[in-house]
């Protein structure tokens, strides 16, 4: 006899403005579950997530909650259902209490006033079933992150979630913290909570999940049960490769392996320390070199790259340019220093879409073209008409906006931007994601040209073909920590894979966590 699943959804569609987000996806969670939803960024998870709870309409397909169809219009309909989600940024109210924030807008009442000893007894009781010593009355603020964190899942339980999203919920937290956490997924799953798990870490989904679905590029590629799941083959399904595919040459604009033209490391960054998010990280990289940095999302290379152009402030460590330390309280410290940075996400972090390309282009660079408060447009047009020459910028001119062009002149422009500032070292990350073969190879032949050129340069790419062919070393990065250096012969995309599945010796583990 099949027994109906606590949560089905079939088929899955989302489409945004023509573009389709979600295509076909199928997930289901059975009661007491643990199941893990993964991919890169852009695979769709946070899509399939809204649309669950009742944020996005869907396009098509159908979601069942313990057999019964169901169509969430709002989030307030999803959690009045039992569907609720703890998301990464705890949404609470600081200077009300514990009690006042699990019970916002739904306070029990007696005679029309709120009945504030029946919610203190109620928060606690939920408390204290989730195994949790916090008193209702505190005030929130006063509270550690992980307290916060644990009072956002109370309030979902308190809800009646049969189904409880966490959305990297340790993301903020001290590896004695998740433990904590780790205990209170059992008990949720004793109780016979359907859990919703995404997190990057991967020692985490094999400590609590019971099974993971994939998803890449908005489609449904697999769903597998944990155990005797090999971390190399997740890794597989995510990235869209095949073992015996991975030891095979890609194709890209890279010549050979770029040596760097100095004994003497142009750019040096030491035991990095960032919470959880950095842990003793060291880089090296000289002049003429690419050093090529691997890892999936949520590994550290994002925060090695902002820790460095000091967008991130770090706890320890140190960061020098041709043997100097750097002081960098900001952005601000490394562009002066001769460092430049293009972001992965040109959309949100790069690009001001109703600005005109002259405008995007010159941006870094103001302050050099300015007299008297007044910037020069002469100097700004030979900037653009340089830069559209030498990267073959495709525009009608400077003064168009650059919303209006393709995703790889966007990149181009904002390449332009930190060129036009002479930079010592580049730092790209995803330098050709969301672009077309065409943009992609040319700016990867850029990269070469300006390595050759003396530039030291640190990619970061989710392409291993990509790092393998462009690449003079590679760093692999894994839960915050370098846990592999390439170089020479050992490059390839076999040993990236290999060192990314790795188990890390000494992860968080206790008692709770392998019960769960």
């Amino acid at each position: 006899m099949n027994i109906e699943p606590l949560l089905r959804m079939e088929k899955i569609k989302k489409v945004f403005s023509g573009v389709v987000a979600l295509d076909d996806v199928h997930f289901s969670l059975e009661q007491g579950e643990v199941h893990s939803l993964v991919g890169e960024n852009g695979a769709g998870k946070s899509t399939l997530i809204k649309v669950l709870t009742g944020a996005y309409h869907r396009d098509g397909g159908e979601m069942f909650l313990e057999g019964s169809p169901v169509n969430f219009r709002t989030p307030e309909e999803a959690q009045h259902a039992g569907v609720v989600a703890v998301y990464q940024e705890v949404n609470l109210l600081m200077f009300r209490s514990v009690a006042e924030n699990m019970f916002l807008g739904r306070e029990p009442r007696r005679f029309g006033l709120i009945d504030w000893k029946r919610m203190y007894r109620d928060a606690g009781e939920v408390l204290r079933n989730l195994g949790l010593q916090i008193d209702p009355k505190a005030t929130l603020g006063t509270l550690n992150i992980a307290s916060r964190q644990m009072i956002a899942i109370a309030r979902g339980v308190s809800l009646g979630a049969k189904v409880l999203v966490l959305d990297e919920p340790t993301s903020s937290l001290t590896e004695h913290e998740v433990v904590l956490l780790y205990d209170v997924i059992r008990r949720l799953k004793e109780q016979g909570t359907g859990i919703v798990y995404i997190s990057h870490r991967f020692d985490e989904l094999y400590a609590v999940c019971d099974k993971v679905t994939v998803l890449r590029d908005g489609k449904f590629i697999a769903t597998r049960p944990l155990a005797g799941l090999e971390r190399m083959d997740l890794i597989c399904l995510m990235l869209g490769k095949k073992r015996e595919d991975l030891e095979k040459k890609g194709s890209t604009a890279f010549g050979d392996h770029h040596e760097s033209s100095s004994a003497k490391p142009l750019l040096e960054a030491e035991h990095l320390r960032r919470g959880r998010h950095l842990r003793d990280v060291s880089i090296t990289a000289g002049r003429g070199e690419i050093l090529g940095m691997a890892g999936l999302l949520g590994s550290g290379r994002t925060e090695v790259a902002r820790a460095v152009f000091g967008a991130d402030s770090i706890d320890e460590g140190k960061v020098s340019l041709e043997g100097k330390q750097l002081n960098l309280r900001s952005p601000h410290d490394a562009i002066r220093a001769g460092l430049a940075f293009l972001s992965e996400d040109r959309k949100a972090e790069g690009i001001v879409p109703d600005w005109s390309v002259r405008e995007n282009m010159t941006l870094a660079a103001l302050p050099a073209l300015t007299r008297f408060g007044v910037v020069s447009r002469s100097a700004q047009n030979q900037i653009v008409e340089r830069f559209m020459s030498r990267l073959g910028i495709k525009a009608s001119s400077g003064e168009q906006k650059i919303r209006d062009l393709s995703g790889g002149n966007q990149q181009k422009v904002l390449l332009a931007r930190w060129l036009c500032k002479n930079p010592k070292f580049l730092i790209l990350d995803e330098p050709t994601r969301g672009i077309d073969v065409g943009a992609k190879s040319e700016i990867q032949a850029l990269i070469n040209e300006l390595a050759e050129d003396g530039m030291g340069v640190l990619m970061i790419s989710s392409e291993l073909e990509e790092l393998v062919e462009g690449s003079s070393r590679i760093v692999v990065m894994r839960d915050g920590e370098c846990c592999a250096e390439l170089t020479g012969k050992e490059i390839s995309q076999d040993s990236i894979v290999k060192a990314m599945a790795a188990e890390e010796a000494g992860g968080v583990q206790s008692d709770s966590a392998s019960a769960v």
